[in-house]
């Protein structure tokens, strides 16, 4: 019998992206003996809360999470209150400050915006490991303004080995993109649908149509840097987070984006396709004559 908890992760990459969270608490409902299971296997949407103590807003997912609770990295305090909550070590508590501090930074330079979090713990083998979280969220300011939202989550490992440093890096970026087009409409538009008339009017604007774009990818690497002090650690996952961002940035607008195009330009040409296959005789005409 196959292992419920991989049924349900097959399952999982079978269906939209956009209702990962619905489906996820959908399948709690019939397993709910494998909850926590699914949960850390399955990345989500980071919710943004925000500190009590301090007014700042930090994001929520299973690596701060502590049943219903979830700590902020600004206080160290949970919300909802939680007395026995998992909390780092001073000297790991006084680490992830510092990083929470130089990533909110590095936050404003490449996104401009968004809600940045970094949460470190420690492994039973000596070295610790930790995540940091990027969101951002555009919201459209008129009908036909286009919305998304970036959800970056960066796990990494660190295994100190005198002078060095090993680092394990695990990134996965969520991408949701919806482009809407609406058309003004001077009067009330009458459709007939199977013999029964539908009408739609929104303020004098129809809509012609909505495309959503959407998923994730995941990558890892792994790398040894020097180690100077405790505060290298954070320059060195800094330049790793970076270098990683950047190539799945790339990746994702040159070959998802650029394939997705070729995809539309295959099943529906722009141009008369007589008129492109003229041209492209013509051109193997002329490439011969140079040859000659």
């Amino acid at each position: 019998m196959a292992d419920p908890v991989d049924s349900m992760l097959d399952l999982m990459r079978r269906l939209p992206p956009t209702r990962v969270e619905e489906n996820i608490n959908a399948l709690i409902q019939l397993c709910p003996d494998y909850a926590d299971d699914l949960l850390g296997s399955v990345d989500q949407p980071l919710k943004v809360h925000t500190d009590r103590a301090t007014g700042r807003e930090y994001l929520a997912c299973d690596y701060n999470r502590d049943g219903d609770s979830y700590r902020s990295p600004w206080s160290n305090e949970y919300d909802p209150p939680l007395d026995d909550g998992t909390t780092p070590s001073p000297k790991l508590r006084k680490l992830e400050i510092a990083a929470n501090e130089a990533f909110d930074t590095y936050r404003e330079m490449y996104y401009e915006g968004g809600v940045s979090s970094v949460y470190l713990w420690e492994l039973e083998d000596g070295g610790f490991a930790g995540v940091v979280l990027f969101k951002k969220v555009m919201n459209p300011s008129s009908p036909d303004d286009p919305s998304g939202s970036w959800d970056s989550i960066h796990v990494f490992e660190i295994a100190e080995r005198g002078r060095q440093a090993h680092y394990k890096l695990t990134s996965t970026i969520m991408l949701e993109l919806v482009t809407r087009q609406n058309e003004k409409s001077e009067e009330t538009q009458a459709v007939s649908l199977g013999g029964s008339e539908k009408r739609s009017s929104d303020h004098g604007r129809k809509s012609s149509g909505e495309v959503s774009l959407s998923g994730s990818m995941t990558r890892q690497t792994e790398q040894d840097w020097p180690l100077h002090d405790s505060s290298s650690h954070i320059t060195n996952t800094g330049r790793m987070i970076e270098d990683m961002e950047i190539k799945m940035r790339n990746l994702l607008q040159e070959v998802y984006f650029g394939k997705t195009r070729d995809i539309v330009y295959d099943l529906r040409s722009i141009d008369d396709l007589d008129k492109a296959r003229r041209q492209r005789e013509l051109q193997k005409e002329l490439v011969g004559f140079i040859k000659r």
